[in-house]
């Protein structure tokens, strides 16, 4: 038996010896057909991947001046090329880990042999031979190649010749290509150092609150124990074990000579010496904190709807930088909290602050009383209250603007007289029902409002009726113009989100059994001849949309994405392009300034927001408007000067809700009192006051006569939505010239997806089309990796709404309250 079992050791020599011949002679042999020319490519392209492909590295999002606010990744990873790292920790690896390193050219064939007869003559892997090469090159195919792959993972760590001799070709190659430093530079960026840190730098930032060129003695020899068993030898798990690991790692140092005896004592005398605590990055917005983590948030949905995708934000290795402004958003955050302290039950107050412009719409600050967190019970929340479609009561008489809009865009100007009745029964809806009174037309159904008091006179010029918001006099405009041209004025001007979700403020859902949740807010506001309590804003609606429609207001007309992103750059500092949507001039820029003027009364005497102006002796000029819906669960108000547009929305954000009061602290209430003018405004006047401090006084634009007085304008015709083709023959038709550029989107491709300019314009104008590619690419991928590592003015008319709502992140609502049928009028009910 003993000859017998030394034969079969002597043939297992004999084929290893083979093998081990084989690898040493590839790839020169492999030209002549000793491997086939298959398992050749196979390994040219492995050890290809190895230089080329980038490993996952940590995403930054920074503020306007470059300080990270928020960090995404999957691995925390930071790369350090060589000479950043510390020679005590490349001495201490190479120490224990592959003492030879320096002398053989990929692979250790004196340590393997010595390991295969160790092993053969044992029956079982006792020893191992790899050297750093071949561990780099194992790590990086699990870590990096094979990171969301367990089977190829297992097959990169199998216990097998095969598995061997492709790492041992593999490190052969890599020799050739990359020098020692970089070698040992690549390991120390790959290896993990616990569950999600990876690499040197990262390592010695979470373990010692330090650099890795800094690290000392001590320090690298406890991480270079590690690498090899990460969470056997975590040192805040098992710090005896760490400690005695450590201590073998100097002995070896100086079994080597790469550390003297003396300083080898001190440093085994020296404590483990861990960060307190021992931590990394916090990943995604929460870390952002309380005051940054909605624009956060923003940032990260935006660039989702732009092209990335959340994998490649979290393995990136992008600087996202955004316009995001810490003084603002703390002076908002201060004011929304002031206003409503954010331990009050059931009441949100958001707000949302945008730099107008005519080329960009930048995103300064987007903040709530409430904080951004995961702590529900300290009022904590993940729910984008300042930027989603969150306020599901709506927005109020702030959508009278809509249809002062299209009606300056018929031929009126902000002069002309409009009725605003006490009372007032609408001919609207279409399609059966009763009046609201006992005599009335058959088959016909109405709509009935009244204004929030008789002291109105019957009648009022435009800008009268801005400034005091009457509800009779603006679905008269309603009645007037048809609901379409109101309808389409709201996304046109900026509310895209928002009209493009059904009325609770979700995708549409085609198997909804309400008809009113399956269609968009848009569609279900035309439908049946016309909705006309869209005017007075019963239906969800986002913050940060309103801000924006203010934006464009006083921008002349020029609509542009409420972009958070200044720049992304990708991991070599390239910038990547973000596939943003281009501006659009939506209403003639004279039309824009008339009615800029036309809401600049808001805050003056009479003007529903005149008492918060006051409260912060405001004088400068600006455009305003204020918003409440009948039963006094939202109000809202948006307001820009040519410095800065914004909007504030106070709501409901809790499962039961009721009317909110605003005597005293603000609070759920049985019969609310709040107003556009009280806490929304006054957030507004706050956060506004602060934040123009020494900016010099702009003034508003001066109206052409055409929109003080009204007269003739020609329409454009709209086409968004249809084919190039028929768009183009449309326009045409219609005398204007036409000019197509393609658009990177997801609409089907040849849909036009915008129109500039859209509304009016004389013809023969020359209208350029945005026309849809058919889909949205990603960003391009980076190359090789570098190694950078309760008194008020006249209020507003609370609104009648659409549902009775919910909570924030969407809730089903009930009957909508669309008239139909003998209504009761609607009025406050103060």
């Amino acid at each position: 038996m003993r000859v017998r079992n030394s034969v079969l050791k002597l043939l297992g020599l004999c084929v290893l010896a083979g093998v081990l011949l084989a690898g040493a002679l590839f790839p020169a042999v492999g030209a002549l057909g000793v491997v086939s020319n298959q398992a050749s490519d196979t390994v040219d392209s492995i050890s290809s991947d190895l230089v080329t492909t980038d490993p996952p590295l940590i995403t930054t999002i920074t503020d306007r001046d470059g300080a990270p606010i928020a960090y995404l990744y999957d691995q925390y990873r930071v790369l350090v090329p060589p000479e950043d790292i510390s020679p005590t920790m490349k001495a201490a690896l190479v120490s224990v880990e592959d003492r030879r390193f320096y002398e053989h050219q990929g692979v250790d064939w004196k340590g393997t042999t010595r390991a295969a007869l160790t092993n053969q003559f044992s029956g079982s892997v006792t020893q191992g031979a790899s050297t750093l090469t071949q561990q780099y090159v194992k790590n990086y195919l699990v870590h990096v190649v094979a990171r969301n792959n367990k089977v190829e993972q297992q097959k990169a760590q199998e216990q097998t010749i095969a598995r061997k001799m492709r790492e041992a070709r593999i490190s052969l190659q890599l020799e050739r290509k990359l020098g020692k430093e970089e070698i040992l530079a690549r390991y120390l960026n790959v290896v993990p150092f616990g569950s999600t840190i990876y690499g040197i730098a990262a390592a010695s930032q979470a373990y010692f609150s330090t650099t890795a060129d800094k690290l000392t003695v001590a320090q690298s020899a406890m991480l270079a124990g590690m690498v090899n068993s990460p969470s056997a030898l975590d040192p805040e798990v098992f710090p005896e074990k760490a400690l005695e690991r450590r201590n073998q790692v100097i002995d070896k140092m100086v079994e080597n000579d790469k550390l003297s005896r003396d300083a080898a004592f001190e440093a085994k005398r020296e404590p483990l010496g861990l960060a307190e605590p021992v931590r990394t990055p916090p990943n995604g917005c929460v870390g952002a904190g309380p005051e940054n983590g909605f624009f956060c948030s923003y940032v990260v949905e935006y660039l989702e709807r732009n092209g990335f995708s959340i994998e490649q934000l979290k393995i990136g290795g992008y600087t996202v930088r955004t316009t995001l402004d810490r003084d603002i958003t703390q002076k908002a955050k201060r004011a929304a909290e002031g206003q409503v302290a954010k331990d009050t039950s059931g009441i949100a107050n958001t707000m949302a602050v945008v730099r107008p412009g005519k080329e960009s719409h930048e995103v300064v600050a987007l903040v709530a009383n409430r904080d951004y967190g995961l702590k529900a019970d300290q009022f904590q929340t993940q729910f984008d209250l300042p930027s989603g479609v969150e306020n599901k009561f709506g927005a109020g008489s702030i959508y009278k603007v809509f249809t002062a809009a299209a009606a300056l865009e018929k031929g009126m100007g902000i002069e002309n007289v409009i009725p605003t009745p006490t009372f007032y029964e609408s001919r609207v809806f279409k399609g059966g029902g009763n009046r609201c009174r006992s005599t009335g037309e058959p088959n016909t159904r109405w709509y009935c409002l009244g204004n929030d008091s008789a002291t109105y006179s019957s009648q009022m010029p435009l800008q009268q009726a801005l400034q005091t918001s009457p509800n009779t006099g603006f679905v008269i405009l309603e009645e007037r113009l048809g609901m379409e041209p109101v309808v389409d004025m709201a996304s046109r001007l900026g509310m895209r989100e928002t009209m493009a979700t059904n009325i609770s403020g979700t995708p549409p859902d085609p198997r909804s059994k309400q008809r009113e949740l399956r269609v968009s807010q848009s569609e279900f506001y035309k439908q049946d001849g016309g909705n006309a309590s869209f005017t007075l804003g019963p239906a969800s609606a986002s913050t940060l949309e309103l801000a924006n429609v203010a934006a464009t207001i006083i921008s002349g007309g020029t609509w542009c994405p409420p972009s958070p992103v200044a720049e992304v750059l990708d991991r070599d500092g390239q910038a990547v392009p973000v596939n943003e949507a281009p501006c659009e001039q939506v209403v003639n820029e004279q039309l824009a300034n008339g009615l800029a003027v036309g809401m600049s009364k808001d805050d003056q005497n009479g003007g529903t927001a005149a008492a918060a102006a006051r409260g912060v002796k405001w004088t400068r000029p600006m455009l305003g408007k204020t918003g409440t819906t009948e039963e006094y669960k939202s109000a809202a108000f948006i307001g820009a000067t040519p410095d800065y547009a914004g909007a504030v929305q106070t709501y409901n954000d809790g499962p039961n809700p009721q009317p909110i009061c605003v005597t005293g602290k603000p609070r759920l209430c049985a019969n609310g009192n709040i107003y556009g003018g009280t806490v929304p405004a006054r957030t507004w006047f706050d956060t506004m006051s602060q934040i123009h401090e020494g900016l010099p006084v702009q003034q508003l634009p001066k109206v052409e006569p055409r929109y003080l007085k009204g007269g003739d304008e020609i329409r454009v015709p709209d086409v968004v939505g249809k084919s190039v083709n028929d768009a183009t023959r449309v326009l045409q038709e219609a005398g204007y010239k036409v000019a197509q550029q393609s658009r990177n989107s997801a609409q089907a491709k040849g849909t036009v997806v915008s129109q500039t300019p859209r509304g009016s314009a004389l013809q023969g104008t020359l209208i350029t089309l945005l026309v849809s590619t058919g889909y949205v690419p990603p960003p391009a991928p980076t190359q090789q990796p570098t190694q950078q590592p309760p008194t008020q003015g006249q209020p507003e008319q609370p609104t009648q709404p659409t549902q009775p709502g919910g909570q924030p992140g969407g809730g089903t609502p009930g009957t909508p309250g669309q008239p139909g049928g003998p209504t009761r009028p609607t009025r406050p009910t103060r």
